[in-house]
């Protein structure tokens, strides 16, 4: 009897251990495990979008100074904290969060997407199986549903961040708010507007996914011996590590198509006068031309400020946000992994 309860406590204990952090089909990208059942397939979304919550409202003021750095051609800011300096002098502090509602919002809906659609190109590319993947399949799922959020998100949310945050000052200002973007966009430039910049957006985001994705994992492996599938659970501050580096990959390589975006996503169109940037290689070119190659890696010091401990934050609170659905909601043998005992 003695052995007996002693085994029990021992099971107890472990499954306490193991509930700690959850697996879940978004920690798949970290390494984690993924036993994939239909409630936890809504939870990621519900998980991304609180990552993409927390990260808006956190580092916003670093976006703001990214674009209007990015778009500084008289050289009037000198570096990213003169940047923020200056706006909240001359602006107010409420202008470091211009375009915060757009930007909360694309940033929810994306990571809801992000989350939710990696795991089912993984699998898909797995033959339909959960296990490990390769880092080429990371790569190329990172890929796809970045390609994929670039197109059906983030290129209309970013034109109407970009046109807010563009504005200087308080007062007279064009844009009332994301919805009079929207109105007025559509109305004196065409719908297809809001799409503007969507090829380098396209590739950024793309690109950044393949990495993000790919990082993660070669970096659980290589940094903490964790491989896909050993249900081995991660200390906070690794995954934070691990995210923070992850994030960083992307941005440094695709830096221009950033600048070029934002210059495409700022320019206003007038129907039947040429514009500056016709498409975004001739934009490249122009910019490096007129402004010096460097000018294509304009306001990468407050990106990266932004994206790295961002996906640090973000890989964070999805992580809690799905092993807290699976610790309290889900039955305890499939939240270890194991399919939920049938009943009699």
């Amino acid at each position: 009897v003695e052995q007996g309860i002693a085994s029990q406590r021992m099971d107890r204990r472990q499954q306490d251990d193991n509930k700690v952090i959850a697996n879940s089909a978004v920690k798949n990208a970290l390494g984690e495990r993924l036993r994939g059942s239909n409630a936890t397939a809504g939870v990621k979304l519900i998980a991304g979008m609180a990552g993409g919550l927390a990260e808006a409202c956190l580092l916003q003021p670093l976006d703001v100074a990214k674009t209007r750095l990015q778009l500084d051609k008289e050289k009037r800011y000198n570096g990213m904290f003169d940047c923020l300096r200056k706006v909240a002098k001359e602006e107010g502090a409420p202008a470091l969060y211009k375009g915060l509602t757009p930007f909360v919002t694309h940033l929810t809906l994306k990571y809801a997407l992000r989350f939710g659609l990696f795991e089912k190109i993984r699998v898909w590319m797995n033959g339909g199986s959960s296990g490990a993947s390769s880092n080429k399949h990371n790569f190329l799922a990172g890929l796809a549903v970045g390609c994929i959020e670039a197109t059906m998100i983030v290129t209309p949310f970013e034109v109407i961040k970009t046109r807010l945050q563009k504005q200087k000052g308080t007062e007279n200002l064009k844009y009332k708010g994301p919805i009079d973007v929207v109105i007025k966009v559509t109305r004196e430039e065409g719908l297809h507007r809001l799409w503007s910049g969507n090829t380098p957006t396209v590739i950024r985001q793309g690109s950044n996914q393949a990495f993000n994705f790919m990082s993660m994992q070669i970096l659980n492996d290589k940094l903490w011996g964790k491989k896909q599938g050993d249900g081995k659970v991660l200390e906070v501050w690794k995954t934070l590590l691990n995210g923070l580096l992850a994030g960083a990959v992307g941005p440094m390589f695709n830096a221009p198509v950033d600048v070029i975006k934002t210059r495409m996503m700022a320019q206003t169109y007038v129907p039947g006068e040429p514009v500056k940037y016709q498409n975004w290689f001739q934009a490249g070119a122009l910019i490096a031309k007129e402004e010096g190659p460097a000018a294509l890696w304009k306001g990468i010091i407050p990106r990266l400020t932004r994206l790295a401990p961002g996906q640090a934050i973000t890989w964070t609170v999805v992580m809690r946000v799905t092993a807290l659905f699976e610790q309290y909601v889900l039955p305890p043998a499939e939240a270890n992994g194991a399919p939920a005992p049938k009943s009699s």
